[in-house]
């Protein structure tokens, strides 16, 4: 159940690169606020029934993004939530519009070497089964780095702290900002 004091709060949705920690921050921040939570890779998962590997492979990354704009569309017109979103949907313009217009967007900033620690053994991401994955996240930053800067509201800094402590932090800036 929302809790009362925040009911007027819109949508809160989490971008920023793999392994920002958008889904284990995004769920504290759900928990604090008392609404759902959703991941918008998870959704597609759910909605397509392939995992994102498997849609990578058969459809390449146009045809997952044409996917994932889809689910954010649907995402973002649905409320109260907390979204966590895919590192690379802030590439397509609807989303980024769907974002900013629609709620609060939060950019989690996470250097390289916090990612790469991060998603060293995940398999589950297409983007960086390549031979040289340090180079992949710092190519991938710099193209959207801006996009993420574009599209959000605040910008967090993720290398400090639990997540549970980043959470709260980005509730209390938003708060602050948005309720005063």
């Amino acid at each position: 159940m929302q809790s009362k004091e925040f009911e007027t709060l819109p949508n809160i949705y989490l971008v920023g690169p793999m392994g920002a920690g958008k889904t284990t921050v995004g769920r504290h921040l759900a928990e604090l606020l008392g609404r759902e939570f959703l991941d918008s890779d998870h959704e597609i998962e759910r909605k397509t029934g392939a995992s994102i590997p498997w849609i990578f492979e058969k459809e390449g990354e146009q045809g997952f993004r044409a996917r994932e704009t889809i689910v954010i569309d649907d995402i973002t017109s649905r409320k109260p939530l907390v979204v966590a979103t895919g590192g690379g949907a802030v590439t397509q313009a609807k989303n980024r519009e769907y974002l900013k217009h629609r709620g609060i967007v939060v950019y989690l900033f996470t250097p390289v070497e916090i990612q790469l620690q991060r998603t060293y053994r995940d398999k589950n991401r297409p983007l960086l089964q390549v031979e040289n994955p340090e180079k992949k996240l710092r190519d991938l930053l710099k193209v959207r780095d801006p996009l993420y800067r574009e599209v959000a509201h605040y910008i967090i800094e993720t290398n400090q702290g639990a997540a549970r402590d980043l959470a709260q932090k980005i509730l209390n800036i938003i708060v602050a900002e948005e309720l005063n």
